[in-house]
C-alpha cells in the first residue's frame, strides 16, 4: 500500500478517548442521554415507512416509538448527531489528506469479496443492534459511561466474539 507523503499523522489514542468522553458527557448534560447511532437510522427508515404508510407505523407499537409524533422522524436529536459524524468525519479526512477511494484487502480476497463480506458484517450488526435496542455507540459508550453490568457484559462478548472469529478470517488478510 503506497503511503500518502501529505498525510498527516493520526491523533494520540488517548487524546482522542478524552475528547470522545468529554462529547459523551456533553450529551448526558445537553440531552439528557448519552450517544448512539442506531436510533437515528432506526428514525430514518421510520420516515420513509411513515411516507409510505403513515396508518401502518401509527398501529405499530415499536414504530410510533420513533416516529416523532406530528413531526418527522428525521427531526431528532440522534439523526443530526449521525449527520454530524459523518460531515466531520469527512471533513477530518480532507484536512488531513486522507480521503481518497480505495478498498483495503489482503492479497488472498477480492475487491468484490471484501464488499461482500462488508455488507454481510453490516447487515448482522445492523439486525443484531435492532434485536439489542441499540449499538455499540449506545451500549459501550453510553451504557458504559453509568456503569451499566448488561453494557459492559455485551461489550465484553462483543470483543470475545471478534477475537474467537478472527482466526478464521485472517486467512484472507496475510
Amino acid at each position: 500500500m503506497e503511503k500518502n507523503l501529505k498525510a498527516q499523522k493520526y491523533w494520540s489514542p488517548y487524546i482522542a478517548g478524552v475528547g470522545l468522553g468529554l462529547v459523551l458527557l456533553a450529551a448526558f448534560f445537553i440531552t439528557g442521554h448519552g450517544l448512539g447511532a442506531s436510533g437515528a437510522l432506526m428514525r430514518s427508515v421510520v420516515a420513509v415507512q411513515k411516507a409510505a404508510s403513515p396508518e401502518h407505523v401509527n398501529q405499530n407499537q415499536y414504530l410510533v416509538k420513533y416516529s416523532g409524533g406530528d413531526q418527522s422522524p428525521l427531526k431528532d436529536w440522534y439523526v443530526f448527531e449521525l449527520l454530524g459524524v459523518l460531515v466531520g468525519g469527512l471533513l477530518s479526512g480532507a484536512l488531513a489528506g486522507r480521503v481518497k477511494k480505495e478498498t483495503n484487502h489482503g492479497p488472498r480476497i477480492t475487491e468484490k469479496k471484501r464488499w461482500m463480506y462488508a455488507l454481510a458484517g453490516g447487515v448482522l450488526f445492523g439486525f443484531g443492534a435492532r434485536l439489542a435496542r441499540g449499538c455499540t455507540s449506545g451500549v459501550a459508550l453510553s451504557g458504559g459511561a453509568v456503569l451499566s453490568v448488561g453494557a459492559w457484559a455485551t461489550m465484553m462478548a462483543i470483543f470475545a466474539s471478534a477475537y474467537g472469529l478472527a482466526y478464521f478470517f485472517r486467512k484472507q488478510w496475510i
